[in-house]
Formats: C-alpha cells, sequence, structure tokens
C-alpha cells in the first residue's frame, strides 16, 4: 500500500534524481498522448486539409474520450477557422486545435485559495478506488509546502484500511489526524473542525467515505457531514472536493453532477493519469460540467499531485 513512500526515501537518500513536475507531466500523460497525440501526428501529416483528415480527426478524439459534445464543438470551431482565416496545411490546423483546447479548458484552471479562512476546510468526497485518501496525503505535503499546518480528519469510518492509510499520511508528514476506531463520520470531522480551531491550524482536510452516485442512502450521508461542518463552521466548508480518476472517462461526468447535487463540488482532483490513455476527458468536463480543476495527479510519489496548469497541460499532450 505504501510503496511510494519507499521510492520517496530513495529519492531523498540521493540514490534516484528527482525530475522536474514539468517532466513529470510529460510522461504521465504518455498514454493520452500516444492516443491522442499520436494519432495526430499521423493526421497532421498529410497534404491537404479535407472531409477524410476532419473525419479521422474525430475519431482521434472521441477515441481520447473528450466526449461528443467537446468533439463537435471543437471540429465546429476548427472548421470556421478554415473558412474565416484561410487554413491550407495539416500543420496550421493543429496549431488551431492546440489554441482552441486551451481555450477551452482555460476556465477549468482557477487556484485554490486557502487563506481566506482559518481553518480553512476543505471537504473531499469519491467512490472508493479513485485515489481520495492518497489524495489527501499528497495535498497535506503540498500545503505543507506552502508553508501551512495541516490537519486531517478521517472521517471515512466505513473503511479500515482508509482510516490507517491516513494515519500513516500523519505520520509521514507530521500531521495530526484526528480518527476513531467506528462512529458517525461527521462526528469524526466535527471534533476535527473544533481541534484545528484550538490550535490554530490554516486547513483542515476532511476524508468521507467512498460510495456511488447510484447509492442515494449513501450520498445523503455526505450531504449531512456537509451539514454538520457548517454547524462547526458557519462559513464552511469553504472547499468541496471530488476526487475523479481519470481512467474512468466519461463515466466522470456522471460523478460530477450526482456529487455535485448531493454535496456543492466546488473543485476537482483529477489522479491516475499516467494510467489512461483518457485525459481527453478534461475537454467533455469543461463542455459538460465546468468545475475548477484544482489539482492533477501523474504518479506515486508525493510529489506528483500538482495544481492544474493549462499551458502545462496542453504542452504535454501535444509535445512530439
Amino acid at each position: 500500500m505504501f510503496g511510494f513512500l519507499k521510492k520517496n526515501e530513495k529519492a531523498a537518500a540521493g540514490e534516484e534524481k528527482p525530475a522536474s513536475w514539468s517532466e513529470r507531466l510529460k510522461a504521465g500523460l504518455a498514454k493520452t498522448r500516444a492516443q491522442l497525440g499520436g494519432q495526430l501526428s499521423g493526421i497532421f501529416r498529410r497534404a491537404k486539409i479535407d472531409d477524410e483528415l476532419l473525419e479521422e480527426l474525430e475519431s482521434t478524439l472521441l477515441m481520447a474520450d473528450c466526449g461528443i459534445d467537446a468533439t463537435q464543438w471543437l471540429l465546429g470551431e476548427l472548421k470556421a477557422r478554415v473558412k474565416q482565416h484561410k487554413l491550407e496545411t495539416p500543420e496550421q490546423l493543429r496549431q488551431a486545435l492546440i489554441e482552441l483546447l486551451s481555450g477551452l479548458l482555460a476556465p477549468l484552471e482557477q487556484s485554490l485559495d486557502v487563506s481566506t479562512h482559518k481553518p480553512f476546510v476543505i471537504m473531499i468526497a469519491g467512490v472508493n478506488g479513485a485515489g481520495k485518501t492518497t489524495s489527501i496525503g499528497k495535498l497535506a505535503k503540498y500545503f505543507q509546502d506552502q508553508g501551512k499546518s495541516v490537519l486531517l480528519a478521517a472521517g471515512d469510518t466505513f473503511r479500515a484500511a482508509a482510516r490507517e492509510q491516513l494515519v500513516e499520511w500523519g505520520r509521514r508528514n507530521n500531521v495530526t489526524v484526528v480518527a476513531q476506531d467506528s462512529g458517525d463520520p461527521a462526528a469524526v470531522i466535527f471534533d476535527a473542525i473544533a481541534a484545528a480551531k484550538a490550535r490554530g491550524i490554516d486547513v483542515v482536510l476532511a476524508d468521507t467515505a467512498g460510495r456511488l452516485p447510484t447509492q442515494l442512502n449513501l450520498m445523503e450521508e455526505i450531504a449531512k457531514v456537509r451539514r454538520v461542518i457548517q454547524k462547526a463552521e458557519p462559513t464552511g466548508p469553504h472547499e468541496v472536493l471530488l476526487v475523479l480518476d481519470a481512467n474512468i472517462g466519461q463515466n466522470a461526468i456522471t460523478q460530477v453532477k450526482a456529487f455535485d447535487k448531493a454535496a456543492g463540488v466546488t473543485g476537482l482532483v483529477l489522479t491516475k493519469l499516467d494510467g489512461t490513455a483518457k485525459g481527453g476527458v478534461l475537454a467533455a468536463i469543461a463542455r459538460q460540467c465546468p468545475k475548477p480543476i484544482r489539482y492533477i495527479g501523474v504518479g506515486e510519489g508525493i510529489d506528483d499531485l500538482q495544481p492544474f496548469r493549462v499551458g502545462e497541460f496542453v504542452e504535454a499532450l501535444f509535445d512530439r
């Protein structure tokens, strides 16, 4: 479960030179780039822009899980540019696609400012297996690197493994974890917020039990957690992050809509981009449920979760 910790110990000992975030991002998007960029390279090496090229481009975007809505929008805009700007070469079309995709994703790039409240309470939701608990540990490290004090609330009381994993993250990051062997998740989070106030903590990361969007009774529990947080801190939660596994592709849209209805999602964390060719799902999110993508993850390392930046993402996607 904690193999990534050993990797970080080796790096700290100087056995491995850590790669830059840009390098890790490019490596992490290799599968999507092979599906999208690799296919596009062949398409854009054609001699001219014609209907056959546009049809292949449409298929490639769909295969990368951009979704029907985003794909149709991108193609419509490309055809308009071909006509308006008299584009003639496939390379010109490639540059136009990069610009359009960057523009489509731009509204999703919104950095999270945790200095507006103290403690800044972040409620974190997601289905089991999405990487929710691991993302909390990585976020704790990220906020510490920003000079913030952090407290973790082990609100996933239904899974002992989730609690144990969070406690281990707390130990490694020297962060206090408020946990109970059993009990009401909302009560655990209530106690964590009270403890954070007493200790002057900057950020509270509150884990919640993983559940499927179709489990309506369990989704109601997430709504209950939100209400209890508001009792402990009337201005909270200040952020509701939904953790999504990039491997699920278009199913991410369903999850965003369901969790948004239950808990009022304010931002997304997209994990496991290194394990999928479906990175185009960001375009689908931008068109169908444009929630800010706060962070993206491209590996198991503790520093492999970073803020989403459109320029870096598109550059890594189309890197030759």
